[in-house]
Formats: C-alpha cells, sequence, structure tokens
C-alpha cells in the first residue's frame, strides 16, 4: 500500500491492516528491541555501581558484630526476632542513638546541673513518627543496623516455608553442586592427565618414522578392530565404543606426532571407562607389534615380489606352480629338525590343496612324519628353552657343501634316541665333534644367558623409574617373549643348511684372523658365502649389532649388505657393549637393517657410528628413564616413505604385470569403432576389482608371494629367508619349451578376455531394449548370408552342437550372453583357418548388419545402467532381497518416467510355491512377496490360486509374457483392491514371466497402469522388452541371493559338524566379498556369521570391512587377493584365512579361524578342520552349479530329488559321505585283518562295528548277531564294504533308527577313536556319523531355499 491509499484511508472508520506493512514492522520492532536493550544496560549498570558502593562502605566502615547476638538457633523465638530485626528495631535503633546523642549534647545527665525541660519519651515518639518507614526514606543505615540486616536475612533463611528459606536452600544445593561438580571436573582432569600420559608412553611402542610419526590410517584400525575384541563384553559396557564415529582416512600420507596421537585417541576413549580405558591400552599395544610384525613381514613380501620377477623368464607374471612347491620340498628335505620347525610342510595344507591329498591321507589315521613331528613337540617345547648354547652349528661332512650336516646337541641327540632314529636319519653327528664343541658351546651359552639376564634387568629398572606398573609390566612382558623369540631364531639361523648355488646371494665374514689366514681359509667353509663356523663367532655374527669404533674387522663388497652393519667391526664384546640390552633384539636389527639391502655398502657401513652415538646417549644418565619399548625398530633407520609398507595388495599394485600382449585392446578399437563405447561400459562395470584366480599349474605374483609367506611361517629368521630365496633364484630353471608353453597360455587367456569383451558388447548392440536375450531364429537367418551363404552347412552343425550343449534352446528358442558367444565359436570353430580371425569377421559382420539410432543408444545404455544397478544391490545386500526388490521398481519407474511417457505404473513379483495349505485348489501356488508401496496394503503377501481368476498363471505355463491392452474389457482378471470402483478399473496389465538359468518358470513380474488417469496407458513394444530385460536382471539378482543363503546354510551344517570335533579352535567368522562402491573399486568384505567353540552362533549386520578401514586386518584382503589359505597372528591370536572359491577359481567368502593362543591345532584336530573345508569347497561348488544354464545339477541322494528341499544342507554331508564310500571301497581282507585278530575286542571297536551292522538291521538287537564278537567278526567281508558303499542313507525304504546307533557311539569322542590308530575303524566311526547326520537332516520338513520352477509348455516356434 502506497502512502497516498494511506492519506486516503485517514478519513474512514477502519484502521489500515497493520499486517499488510511488513516494513513498518520491522522498523518499529527494531526501535523497541534497541530501547529495551538500552534501558535493560542502563538498570545493570547502576546495579553494579550501587553493589560497587556497598562494598566500599563495608570495606570502610565494617558492620557491628555486636548485631551477631540477635542470632541463635532457638527455634522458639525465631519469629519474634525476625519481626523484632525486620520491623521495629531498624527505626528503633537510629532513635536511641538519636536519643543518646542529644542526651548528651544537652547534659541531661549531668548531676550538677538543674533538671531541664527535656522528656526523652517525647524526642523519641517524635522520632518514630518522622521517620516512619511506611512515609519517609529510611536514613543511611550504620554498622550495627547493616549487621542487623544481614542477621535478619540468615534468621529469615532458617524460617521454614518462607521464599528466604527457599532461597537460602536452593542456593546452598547450587553451592554443593558446584563444589561437587569443580571436584569432578579436577578428577576428570587429572584422569585425563594421566591417561595422556599413558597413551604418549603407548605412542613408543609404536614403530614410527624418522621423523617419530605413524600413520594416522595405523591408528584408526586398531581403534576400529576394538570392538571385536572386546565383543563379549556386555553391551552396556560397550556402549561408548559405538556412540564415537571414525572418519575415514585411506592413506598412508598422512601422520601424526605424540602430541596428535594422544589427542586423537583421548578424543575416542574420554567416555570410557577404567576398564574399556585399560583393555584399549592393552590393544594398542597389540596392534603395535602386529605393527611391527607386519614390517618385517613387508620387507620378506618385497623380496618375495623381486624373486618373483627374477624367476618370471618370459615375463608373463606367472611361475610353474608344481617346480616352486618341488623346490620347496627340496629345501624342506634339506633342513634339519630343528629348523623344520619352523617351515610350513611343503608336502601337507595349506602350501598343497586339500584336492591334491589322498584320501587315505585325510581321512586316514596320522601318518609317520606328523607323529614324530607332534612326539618333537612334547618332548622339546615343554622345555624350559634351548638356548643358544644348546644348540650348536653343523658342519659339512666333505667338501662339495651337499653332504649331510652334523649336529652337535646333545639335547637333540636324546631326541632322535627317543623317537627311534638312527644316527644316519640325523645326518650323521660323531661322538667326536660333540666332545670338540663342549668348550666352545660352554660359552655360547653363558654368553646368551647373560643377553637375557641384562635385558631383564634392564626392563625392571625401566618399570621402576618411570612409574607406570601396568606398562612396564607389559613392556618387559613383551621384551622377555622378544628375546626368547630372537634366541630360538638365532638358534634356528645357525642350524640352517647350505644349498647348491646359493653362494651368488650369500655373504663373506671375516674374524679376527688374518686374511688368507689357514685357520680362516678352513673355518669359513660354508655353503653361503663365507661363514666362521665356530659358535662363538656365528654368536658374534647374529647377535652383535653395534661395535666400539675402530675395532678390526672385514666386510665383503657383495649385494647383500645388511650383514655388514651388524658385523661390520667384530673382534671381541668390549665391556659397554657387554651391557647393552640391543643383543637380545639383534634379529630384529638386522630385519630392519635388511630394508636397506639396494643402498651401497659404504654408506650403510657410514650411517653406523652415528646409531652407536645414539645408542650411547641412551646408554648415559638419560637410558633409565626410557621404557623397554623405546629401544625397538624406531631407534633403526627404518623405511622412509610409510606408502611403502604394507604391500599385501599385490594384485593391484602389479595389476598391469604381466598383461602386455600383441593385442592390447586397439585392434579391435580401431576395426570395430561402433563396439567401442559399449566395450567402454561394460568394461566400467566390470571395474570392482577382484582377487586372483587359483590355478593348479601356475601362480601369479600374488600367489607365489603368499605361498612363499606361508612356507616361512611366522618365526623365522632374516639370514633363513634370504638362504631360501638363493635357493628359489639357483634352482627355478625352465626350457625353451615351457618359456613359450607359458607364454602361449597367457596369451590365450589374453584372447579369450578380449574375444568375451567383443562378444558382449555384439551382444548388447543386438539387443537394443535391454530384454537380455535374442531370438535364435533371427541370429540363424542374418547368419545364413554370412560370405552370400556359402558358409549354411557350418552353420547348420554350428547350432546343433549348440542345442546339444544347451538343451532348453530347442524348447524356448532364446539365447543369452553365454549361449550367443557359444554360438558364434562353434561357427568359427567350423570354419577353416584361425579361430579368432574367423570370430573378429563374423562380429565385424553382424555388427554392420544392425543399425541403430543415437537416441536408440543413449536410451540403451541408460537401461543397461538401471539394470546393472539391479545386480549390484543383489551382490551388496548380505544375502537379503529387499535392496533388490527396490532396485527392481526403481528401475522400473525410472524407464516408465524417461522412456514410457511418464506414466504412473504398480509392479509387483509372486514366486511359485508349493501349495501346502489347499492341495485341492491346485497343487502351486503364487505368492506375492513385493510390490509397489502404494499397492502394499492390497498385495503384499497375497497367495493367488489356480482356481481364481487372472491371466498370472497362463504366463507360467505358456512362458512368455501376457499383455492385456484394457483390463476393463477381458473379463478374467482378478483385482485385488476390492474398494476400487468398477469404473476406475480402467488400464493395462502386462503379466512377464520369470526364468531360471535353465527357462525355467519361477514366478511372474506384473505391471498395470490403474493408477494412471491418463488416456494412454498402453505399454508399448520397447517398454515390454526392456520388462523382460528387468524380469531376466531380477531372476540373476534373485538367484544370486540364493546361492548366498544356499552357501551360508551350507557353512552353518559345516561348522555344526566341526565344533565338537575341535574344541581348540575358538571360533570361526564367515565374510562375502562384495563389489566396491568407492573411486578406488576395491572390494568390500561383510562378516554374516560366528560360531565359537560352544556352538553359539551369531549372525552379523554390521557394515562392511574396507581395506582402508582395516590395514591391521589385511590378512583377510590378502586370502581374497591371492586365492590362497592364510596363517597369521593378530592381536595375540593365531588366525587361518581359507578362501571359498567360486568355479572360476576367485575367492568369494572367507573362513576365518581363530585359534587362539596356539600356533598349531592338535593333529587330530587339525584334520578334522581339513576335512571340513574341503567338503565344504565341494558343497560350494555344486551349489554355485546349480544355477548354470550348461550343466544339470548332479543328485546322488533320494533326498536331493525332493523339489531341491534341504539340498544345501544335505551336500556337506553327502561329499563327506562320498569321500567315506571310496575309503571303505579300498579296503580288503587284509585291512580288517587288526581287527579280527581280537578275542576279546575293545569296548571302542566293537561298539563301532555293532553300530555299521544295527545300520543295516536294525531288527539284530540285542541278539548274538551283534552282542556275540565272533559273530561280528563274520561279518566284516567285502559284502559288508559293498553294501556300505551303496547305502543311502536318505531313501524312503531305509529306516535308519538313531536311538540304537546313538546307544553304541555316545560317549565316544572322536579323539578316542583317533588314538587307537586304527584306520578301518576311523572309517566305520566317520561313516556311521555321516548316515545319522543325513538321515536327521532329510527327516527335518524345512522350507525350500531353492526356487520351485516349472517348465513351460511353450515350444519354440
Amino acid at each position: 500500500m502506497t502512502a497516498t491509499e494511506m492519506k486516503r484511508n485517514q478519513g474512514n472508520n477502519e484502521l489500515p491492516c497493520l499486517s499488510n506493512y511488513v516494513p513498518w514492522k520491522e522498523w518499529f520492532y527494531e526501535k523497541v528491541q534497541q530501547r529495551c536493550l538500552s534501558l535493560q544496560e542502563r538498570k545493570v549498570k547502576t546495579i553494579r555501581a550501587q553493589k560497587a558502593k556497598e562494598e566500599k562502605v563495608k570495606k570502610r566502615e565494617p558492620c557491628d558484630w555486636l548485631s551477631k547476638e540477635w542470632f541463635s538457633e532457638e527455634k522458639e523465638s525465631l519469629d519474634t526476632r525476625i519481626y523484632l530485626l525486620d520491623k521495629l528495631l531498624p527505626t528503633l535503633i537510629p532513635g536511641v542513638e538519636k536519643l543518646l546523642m542529644e542526651v548528651e549534647r544537652k547534659n541531661v545527665l549531668a548531676p550538677d546541673k538543674e533538671p531541664t525541660k527535656f522528656n526523652p519519651i517525647l524526642f523519641l515518639g517524635e522520632y518514630l513518627m518522622r521517620h516512619n518507614p511506611q512515609y519517609t526514606i529510611s536514613t543511611k543505615p550504620g554498622p550495627y543496623l547493616r549487621g542487623m540486616k544481614m542477621v535478619t536475612e540468615e534468621l529469615k533463611s532458617q524460617m521454614p516455608g518462607t521464599t528466604s528459606e527457599r532461597l537460602a536452600r536452593m542456593k546452598s544445593e547450587a553451592k554443593n553442586k558446584r563444589k561437587e561438580k569443580e571436584q569432578v571436573d579436577n578428577m576428570k582432569s587429572q584422569v585425563k592427565e594421566m591417561r595422556k600420559e599413558a597413551l604418549a608412553i603407548q605412542f613408543k611402542e609404536w614403530t614410527a618414522d624418522v621423523g617419530g610419526r605413524i600413520p594416522v590410517a595405523l591408528v584408526q584400525s586398531a581403534l576400529r578392530s576394538f570392538p571385536d575384541v572386546i565383543a563379549s563384553s556386555p553391551i552396556d559396557v560397550r556402549k561408548p565404543i559405538y556412540d564415537r564415529k571414525l572418519e575415514i582416512i585411506d592413506t598412508l600420507e598422512k601422520n601424526v606426532n605424540t602430541d596428535e596421537f594422544t589427542e586423537y585417541v583421548h578424543s575416542y576413549t574420554e567416555h570410557f571407562s577404567n576398564y574399556l580405558f585399560q583393555e584399549i591400552l592393552k590393544h594398542l599395544c597389540q596392534c603395535a607389534d602386529d605393527f611391527q610384525e607386519a614390517i618385517r613381514h613387508d620387507m620378506w613380501r618385497q623380496m618375495f615380489t623381486d624373486l618373483f620377477l627374477h624367476c618370471d623368464y618370459g615375463k608373463v607374471g606367472l611361475l610353474d606352480r608344481q617346480k616352486i612347491l618341488a623346490l620347496l620340498v627340496d629345501f624342506y628335505d634339506r633342513s634339519l629338525v630343528i629348523a623344520k620347525r619352523g617351515f610350513c610342510n611343503p608336502r601337507q595344507w595349506p602350501i598343497i590343496e586339500l584336492q591334491e591329498i589322498e584320501l587315505a591321507d585325510l581321512w586316514g589315521g596320522l601318518d609317520d612324519q606328523e607323529v614324530c613331528e607332534e612326539l618333537s613337540e612334547k618332548l622339546v617345547l615343554p622345555q624350559t628353552g634351548i638356548s643358544e648354547g644348546e644348540i650348536l652349528a653343523y658342519e659339512p661332512v666333505d667338501d662339495n657343501r651337499q653332504g649331510a650336516y652334523r649336529m652337535t646337541t646333545s639335547v637333540r641327540e636324546g631326541l632322535f634316541e627317543q623317537m627311534g632314529m638312527s644316527e644316519a636319519e640325523t645326518g650323521g653327528i660323531s661322538n667326536e665333534e660333540n666332545q670338540a664343541a663342549e668348550s666352545s658351546d660352554a660359552e655360547v651359552r653363558k654368553e646368551g644367558e647373560d643377553a637375557v639376564s641384562a635385558v631383564k634387568s634392564t626392563d625392571f629398572e625401566a618399570s621402576d623409574l618411570d612409574g607406570d606398573t601396568i606398562h612396564s609390566e607389559k613392556s618387559s612382558f613383551h621384551e622377555g617373549i622378544k628375546t626368547e623369540r630372537q634366541t630360538e631364531s638365532a638358534s634356528a639361523d645357525k642350524q640352517e643348511e647350505a644349498f647348491p648355488g646359493s653362494a651368488s646371494a650369500g655373504y663373506s665374514l671375516s674374524t679376527g684372523e688374518e686374511p688368507g689366514s689357514e685357520k680362516q681359509g678352513e673355518e669359513e667353509e660354508f655353503s653361503l658365502g663365507r661363514e666362521p663356523d665356530t659358535d662363538t663367532n656365528r654368536e658374534e655374527d647374529y647377535r652383535i649389532s653395534d661395535r666400539e669404533p675402530g675395532s678390526e674387522g672385514q666386510v665383503s663388497q657383495e649385494k647383500d649388505n645388511w650383514i655388514a652393519e651388524a658385523t661390520s667391526t667384530i673382534s671381541g664384546p668390549t665391556p659397554e657393549a657387554a651391557t647393552m640390552t640391543s643383543e637380545g633384539r639383534a634379529v630384529e636389527d638386522m630385519d630392519v637393517i635388511a630394508s636397506k639391502e639396494d643402498a651401497p655398502v659404504a654408506e650403510v657401513v657410514k650411517e653406523t657410528p652415528a646409531r652407536r652415538e645414539s645408542f650411547s646417549g641412551q646408554h648415559g644418565s638419560q637410558f633409565g628413564q626410557q621404557t623397554s619399548s623405546e629401544t625397538r625398530l624406531q631407534d633403526e633407520d627404518l623405511p622412509q616413505d610409510q606408502d611403502d609398507l604394507l604391500t599385501s595388495d599385490l594384485s593391484c599394485k602389479y595389476s598391469s604385470y604381466g598383461g602386455k600382449i600383441p593385442e592390447d585392446g586397439k585392434c579391435e578399437n580401431t576395426r570395430f569403432p561402433d563396439l567401442r563405447p559399449i566395450m567402454a561400459e561394460i568394461q566400467n562395470r566390470w571395474a570392482s576389482r577382484t582377487g586372483s584366480a587359483f590355478d593348479e599349474s601356475c601362480l601369479n605374483l600374488p600367489q607365489f608371494v603368499q605361498l612363499m609367506e606361508t612356507f616361512v611361517g611366522e618365526d623365522i629368521s632374516l639370514p633363513t629367508v634370504k638362504r631360501l630365496i638363493a635357493f628359489i633364484k639357483e634352482e627355478y630353471k625352465q626350457t625353451e619349451e615351457e618359456k613359450m608353453e607359458q607364454l602361449e597360455k597367457a596369451h590365450h587367456i589374453s584372447r579369450l578376455a578380449r574375444r568375451k569383451l567383443i562378444l558382449e558388447a555384439l551382444f548388447e548392440k543386438w539387443d537394443n531394449n535391454a530384454s537380455g536375450f535374442l531370438d535364435l531364429e533371427e541370429v540363424d537367418a542374418v547368419l545364413s548370408a554370412f560370405k552370400e551363404g556359402m558358409e549354411k552347412e557350418a552353420l547348420r552343425k554350428a547350432k546343433k552342437h549348440l542345442c546339444s550343449r544347451y538343451p532348453q534352446l530347442s524348447r524356448v528358442g532364446k539365447l543369452s550372453p553365454k549361449a550367443f558367444q557359444a554360438f558364434l565359436e562353434l561357427i568359427a570353430s567350423e570354419f577353416p583357418g584361425d579361430e579368432d580371425e574367423a570370430i573378429d569377421n563374423l562380429v565385424e559382420f553382424l555388427t554392420t548388419s544392425v543399425e541403430q539410432s543415437r537416441v536408440e543408444c543413449l536410451q540403451s545404455l541408460a537401461r543397461r545402467r538401471w539394470l546393472h544397478n539391479i545386480q549390484q544391490a543383489a551382490e551388496t545386500s548380505g544375502a537379503s532381497m529387499e535392496p533388490v526388490y527396490k532396485a527392481v521398481f526403481k528401475a522400473l519407474s525410472q524407464d516408465a518416467e524417461a522412456h514410457g511417457g511418464n506414466k504412473k505404473i504398480s509392479a509387483y513379483i509372486a514366486l511359485l510355491e508349493e501349495n501346502q495349505l489347499s492341495p485341492e485348489r491346485g497343487q502351486i501356488l503364487l505368492h506375492y512377496v513385493a510390490c509397489t508401496a502404494d499397492d502394499a496394503p492390497y498385495v503384499l503377501n497375497q497367495i493367488l490360486y489356480r482356481d481364481m481368476k487372472g491371466v498370472s498363471f497362463a504366463a507360467v505355463e505358456e512362458g512368455k509374457p501376457i499383455h492385456v491392452p484394457r483390463v476393463q474389457l477381458h473379463g478374467n482378471i482378478h483385482f485385488w483392491n476390492y474398494d476400487r470402483p468398477v469404473e476406475e478399473r480402467r488400464g493395462s496389465l502386462l503379466v512377464l514371466p520369470l526364468y531360471d538359468a535353465r527357462w525355467r518358470v519361477f514366478g511372474i513380474l506384473g505391471l498395470d497402469t490403474l493408477r494412471d488417469r491418463c488416456e494412454e496407458t498402453i505399454f508399448l513394444t520397447h517398454e515390454i522388452s526392456f520388462y523382460q530385460g528387468v524380469s531376466q536382471a531380477f531372476s540373476k539378482a534373485y538367484h544370486h541371493v540364493c546361492r548366498l543363503e544356499n552357501v551360508l546354510q551350507m557353512t552353518v551344517t559345516a561348522l555344526d559338524w566341526l565344533y565338537p570335533r575341535a574344541p581348540s579352535i575358538h571360533a570361526v567368522t564367515t565374510y562375502l566379498v562384495e563389489p566396491g562402491k568407492d573411486k578406488t573399486c576395491d572390494y568390500a568384505l561383510r562378516k554374516v556369521i560366528t560360531i565359537d567353540n560352544t556352538g553359539q552362533k551369531e549372525i552379523h549386520s554390521s557394515p562392511v570391512l574396507l581395506r582402508k578401514e582395516n590395514l591391521l586386518r589385511v590378512y583377510l584382503f590378502k586370502c581374497i587377493d591371492s586365492s590362497e589359505v592364510i596363517r597369521t597372528s593378530v592381536c595375540g591370536e593365531y588366525h587361518i584365512a581359507v578362501p571359498l572359491r567360486d568355479l572360476s577359481g576367485q575367492a568369494f567368502g572367507i573362513f576365518d579361524i581363530s585359534i587362539g593362543h596356539h600356533q598349531k591345532l592338535p593333529p587330530h584336530e587339525h584334520k578334522d578342520l581339513q576335512k571340513m573345508l574341503k567338503m565344504a569347497q565341494a558343497a560350494c561348488s555344486e551349489i554355485l552349479k546349480m544355477s548354470s544354464e550348461e550343466t544339470e545339477p548332479t543328485c546322488v541322494l533320494e533326498a536331493e530329488h525332493r523339489a531341491n528341499l534341504r539340498h544345501a544342507g544335505i551336500l556337506f554331508h553327502r561329499f563327506m559321505l562320498q569321500d567315506l564310500r571310496e575309503c571303505v571301497q579300498k579296503l580288503d581282507a587284509e585291512s580288517f585283518a587288526e581287527i579280527k585278530s581280537y578275542v576279546e575286542p575293545p569296548a571302542l571297536v566293537h561298539n563301532i562295528v555293532k553300530a555299521v551292522l544295527l545300520l543295516f538291521h536294525p531288527d539284530w538287537k540285542g541278539t548274538e548277531e551283534t552282542e556275540n564278537w565272533s559273530q561280528c567278526v563274520l561279518k566284516l567281508d567285502d559284502n559288508l564294504i559293498q553294501e556300505i558303499y551303496c547305502f543311502d542313507p536318505t531313501a524312503a525304504s531305509v529306516q535308519v533308527q538313531a536311538e540304537l546307533l546313538l546307544d553304541c557311539i555316545t560317549g565316544m569322542p572322536r579323539g578316542v577313536v583317533w588314538q587307537h590308530r586304527s584306520v578301518p575303524t576311523e572309517y566305520l566311526y566317520d561313516w556311521v556319523r555321516t548316515c545319522l547326520s543325513l538321515a536327521e537332516i532329510a527327516s527335518k520338513k524345512a522350507p525350500s531355499l531353492a526356487p520351485f520352477g516349472i517348465q513351460s509348455q511353450r515350444a519354440s516356434s
């Protein structure tokens, strides 16, 4: 409204509406607000000035303390005193003071004066009337009155029920709370400082770089893994952990120093209880130790990587696996027993595959070697420790350095005597050598004990001076373990055996003797370079890392210069060096020094004095103030770049290695320009990295590195690793034929990958509407014109072979992408000449046979992305169908909006199920499992029977889409929304059958436009084709989830079988691999199931694990990268990570097996673990084959034919039964000779044989046939073996009476049967147990996880 309009309204009675004048209101409120603020500020200033004035008066004239006499705690006179002090005395006291002053002025009380007319009562009365507090302002109060006012307030505060009392109580409570808060804050600040001090001390446990910094990503990984460590704690204790979220840092370049580390970790732990804080301190200490081990193993992995690159002569990225295994066996056999303890036996799992183990070795008793190893562990491990002096070096028997080596250890000699091994088996130990070595033995033992005692004493002093009891105890504990391990490692080093040809990578050391002396020439005969063989000198070589400058010694100028720093000046220990605590860490020092292999020798030697000066400073006045961890690896010259650490992701780092082929991708881009954008899009969909595929004949780089790391184990020293590498370098040979064969294999793999990419792009170009299949007759008609029809005969033969490979083609006539590729390959194989050239010609011909406009290309590209989202939802769903349903409905709505005229559609999915509720209404029914949100109240969970109206069953039976353009005119449509008026039942309906891989219908996808009020609601042809593609994508996604569910069901069955047989296994966690969503395209791991040794299961719904967030659990990703078994130690517990492989050999899941603090499982438990893993892998492969369109599933047992019921649960025990059948079939009369020889058999043997007989003949219970041993023996013949081989415990004709069998074998632990060491007894026991399990599963009526499918009746036209 303008000003003129306001003037016009002035004469009117109605006032203008102020709400219309928004600027006026803003100005008004702004001015009022400013005025209010100024008044408030003025009032505050006045009050403050008054208070300041009162404070000045109090300081100048203090209160009269005589007024305190009115204050007392007497309750009876409290009201009276308050009244007097509040109402009367403030006026009366000044009047009395005036009265007295007037009396004194007039000298009224003077005795020598005449009485005056002064009346004090009148004077006081006049004063009181003049100074009535209701009418006049009181005079300035004096000190006494101010004191009375204070007393009055105090008395009022004690009067119950008054405002003053409530106010005083509130003030008192506030004061107390403030004091309590201050006390709590003080305690919190003290605790905060103490915790920060503890974290600062803990930082020293980590291996920092030269700048004293560590990657923050490592700290994050340690904190992120902490919830798993205390997973057994109550949920209320763990709650503060989940309240704190960690940001993701995906780089190792961001580092923190001590202060930043302290602040970062404290911000995460500030709300932790004392218990949780102590636990996370322990966890961080363990993670620091794991990081140190990771650095050591990372150096090994880099050395193994270099070894792979050296041995890969053809640079194809592959090595011969069988040759590598043979070399490892050779190296292992030449090593002595004490050295073998650190290696993993290359003849056993996990070096070889479970499928490569003979059935007799897997299911039978332990072999002699395992018995010897078990006995060796029992005899050696309980000792207090074998020191350096107790295990002396070995010497060459002859000069060629290839003979057996003689051991000079009395402990070992006694051990072999107890084990019954001959002198020849032990390498030929002579008494003369034992006597000659006794003197040096004693010297070395004494030196080793002195070093250990020095370390222990230093730990004690450091802990006392530091004052942190828990930390120093833990540090001392770690140092003790480290010293013991180093002593064992040094002992093992001196017992290593030399190998031919390894001198090129060896080392040469000289002692205090003159070069070229005769004695030196005799003592330095050692195959790996030149090494003194006396134990004293070898002790100095491996244990003394720092020497006094100027001492004598020589360092060889060879490549292995890491030994130069450790032995650069060796002439005997000086007094200072004798007390150095770093002697106990010599092996670890050498490991760090070895990381500088590529540096010149002079540079390494030059750095040694500076390190000695650093150590001397620490050894001085400040040495006692350091914790035991300060002398760890951070004092050494670590690699400068932290990004070079943790090189476990070799599949990414060397992904392009060996991939250079002549067909590098440019050829097809120039020849097939129309397919180039399609191929680029396909490669983007394949961008998510996966691990290496296992191949029994060859090893790629990640697999080779992991195999070598598994072989060397955890406690092998660096010199031993170097000897192994030198041996492999020298002995790994390839002929020219082998090189060419390997190169041809690599080229063949590359050509197949190129062919697959081109043919998939061609398929997508032909499948313009993304329907997911091509018509066989249409493709055949186009190909018949190839070369003007000259190749029709080849086409006919290829089509015939194709139909024999895919029998369903003759029925449906639809080509899937895989069938289309197979068709073109069969055609090319019929042509003369090069097959690759023939396929390229076919692709070129078919590419020019179809034309696409720019709009059609963009439309097809968008639709394929939506279909890819459906498959990605299934792969990242964690075996859940909810994300898949959402992705399907989202794809349908997006296409309807973009390419369907913005239709408003309703969609639903119904699956076929067996009708068990009302069989009279039909054998099968349709269960509506998902629908769009608006239709959920009417459609979701509804059941459609065959006798109800509708066209859905017609689509199922005919196996083709049914389109009803106008439902109001059809007459056979079932409407789920009964409330919809008849006149609104207008629109189109489309019902699409859902096919599995073998073109069996297992459900329907329905769409309608009943909610769309537009006139044009009919589905067009290109829309129907795309909806068929959606149904195909949903089918793949649905079966992918079904496969995962079956795998998980099989996993639960396998773990249920394992946990009572292997109580030493603490827990088994199952992970599934999912494609990554981040820019690195790395995969993720989803934890799904955990089962402990009590059988308790936990189903996880936690987020996925990413490599960049779990650097300290990288062994899981190493397992996926290499598809190999990983054995490692994490947070003080030993883990075995076992991959579950798909049909291509790539890992799609992991068993993470935790065995606690035991480095190895007991032998019989280790055997049972191998059995479980082999059966689980076989069952997984069979589950994956079930969904293949090329192969039919194999059914062995009768229960597997019952509509796929309980198939996944039965598979595990079925493969176990098959293995046991093969084992039992190999038995003969001689196998039962031991059992038959018993006159009075052990109860265990008799009960097992009785259980076998009762399984076939339950009516023999209590008869002579089973109770009399002589009768039982007669049944152990070939007929029984044949019956066992053919027996099916799930057959309907078989009645397994489990109670009879359990009475025989209950209370018979697996370990007791194993200790009996009778192979037939073990076979029969396991066979009975497996039959019982199968019979139990077959008897349960569990729901089917596999889709229920029926064959469509439509034949191909």
